[in-house]
């Protein structure tokens, strides 16, 4: 099975100029020898809820019928928060962060003249393997889907044990202490610039969690997006993970909050209806770990322990944050900026976590 099997023709406001790209990269990448000849097909990966991403695949003349992929990236039309769709800073962070983390792929080009598409964009090689979305694509056993869940989590704990000062551009990215207090009240901030008129009222949540946040608890390159649909897996090695995808929101920060993010999207089987049906990941297939697994598992790996109460804080806010994403999603939608339907059910998820959260915070 091949990444680029998932591919997907081009949804018509997504489209582009795939001449103007192809001309762009002819005099501007990294590596001409990694651009053919001739005007690639272009087809575009599902999802894209934030910043799309599209196959660019050309077909060799040959009698083997070899291909040659490149991935490009670029913010989504009518974008609202463009600190969110920064490709500048994604590209940067995947080119700085290779030397020292296997699992990034390597940086073709990046193009700021938006006069080509009508945005930003950065085109990478592509990593060839399976990426899992809603449901496993083969079978696997109960212990097989362990060993997944264990070289994925893997992968996060040695992205957190990067050293950034080594590394000024990963470096830069660090504001300091207070990375906690700054992402709670920037996240408030966010779903206030992203009301409708249906939001529900969340300032129980909000003032739960200025009340509560702790002290960072450590300093380190955190993903802030870690799911098994940004990840590619090694179908030929026990689906270990080759490449990392997706870094637009990496910066440097704490590193439970990045669990604390990650595990807002891991859906288990004991999770009341609604949620399980908002599952984007395999994760109640059997033997896959529990919530309460990969917390204790990451404290054993990493030495940060927390209790229960402790890690209250950051599951309430990784699902408040996943709520914001969702609202500024849904805000588009409503606006017309976006008409893919995939986002119609957006709403009704941001209700649904308000309800879970303030369970969660006794709301």
């Amino acid at each position: 099975m091949s990444t680029a099997d998932e591919s997907r023709p081009v949804r018509e406001e997504d489209a582009f100029d795939v001449r103007a790209v192809t001309d762009w990269l002819r005099a501007h990448a990294d590596d001409q020898a990694v651009v053919p000849e001739g005007i690639p097909e272009v087809r575009q990966f599902p999802g894209g809820a934030s910043n799309l991403t599209y196959l660019l695949r050309w077909t060799r003349p040959s009698s083997t019928g070899t291909c040659r992929d490149l991935i490009l990236r670029r913010p989504p039309v009518g974008a609202k928060a463009r600190s969110a769709h920064d490709m500048r800073r994604e590209f940067v962070i995947q080119r700085a962060l290779a030397p020292a983390y296997p699992h990034v792929a390597r940086m073709v080009g990046l193009c700021r003249d938006e006069s080509v598409i009508g945005s930003d964009f950065y085109v990478m090689e592509c990593i060839d393997g399976v990426i899992l979305r809603k449901e496993l694509p083969f079978p696997l056993s109960p212990g097989e889907a362990s060993t997944l869940c264990e070289h994925a989590w893997e992968a996060l704990v040695r992205l957190h044990l990067v050293d950034v000062d080594a590394i000024p551009e990963l470096a830069a990215l660090g504001r300091g202490d207070g990375y906690v207090a700054r992402q709670v009240a920037g996240w408030t901030d966010r779903l206030a610039r992203a009301a409708t008129d249906d939001l529900g009222d969340w300032d129980a949540v909000t003032s739960w969690l200025a009340v509560h946040q702790p002290d960072d608890v450590g300093r380190c390159l955190i993903h802030n997006d870690w799911r098994f649909d940004n990840m590619v897996l090694d179908p030929d090695n026990g689906l270990a993970v080759l490449g990392v995808l997706d870094w637009e929101m990496a910066t440097v920060g704490d590193p439970l909050m990045d669990l604390g993010g990650a595990l807002a999207y891991w859906v288990q089987p004991d999770d009341d209806e609604f949620f399980r049906a908002f599952r984007r990941q395999p994760t109640t297939a059997p033997g896959m770990w529990t919530r309460e697994q990969i917390i204790r598992w990451y404290g054993e790996r990493t030495g940060r322990r927390v209790t229960p109460e402790q890690w209250r804080f950051y599951e309430v806010f990784g699902l408040f944050r996943l709520a914001v994403i969702a609202q500024q999603i849904w805000y588009r939608y409503v606006h017309g900026q976006t008409h893919n339907e995939a986002y119609a059910v957006f709403g009704p998820a941001v209700a649904y976590l308000e309800q879970r959260c303030g369970r969660l915070v006794g709301a």
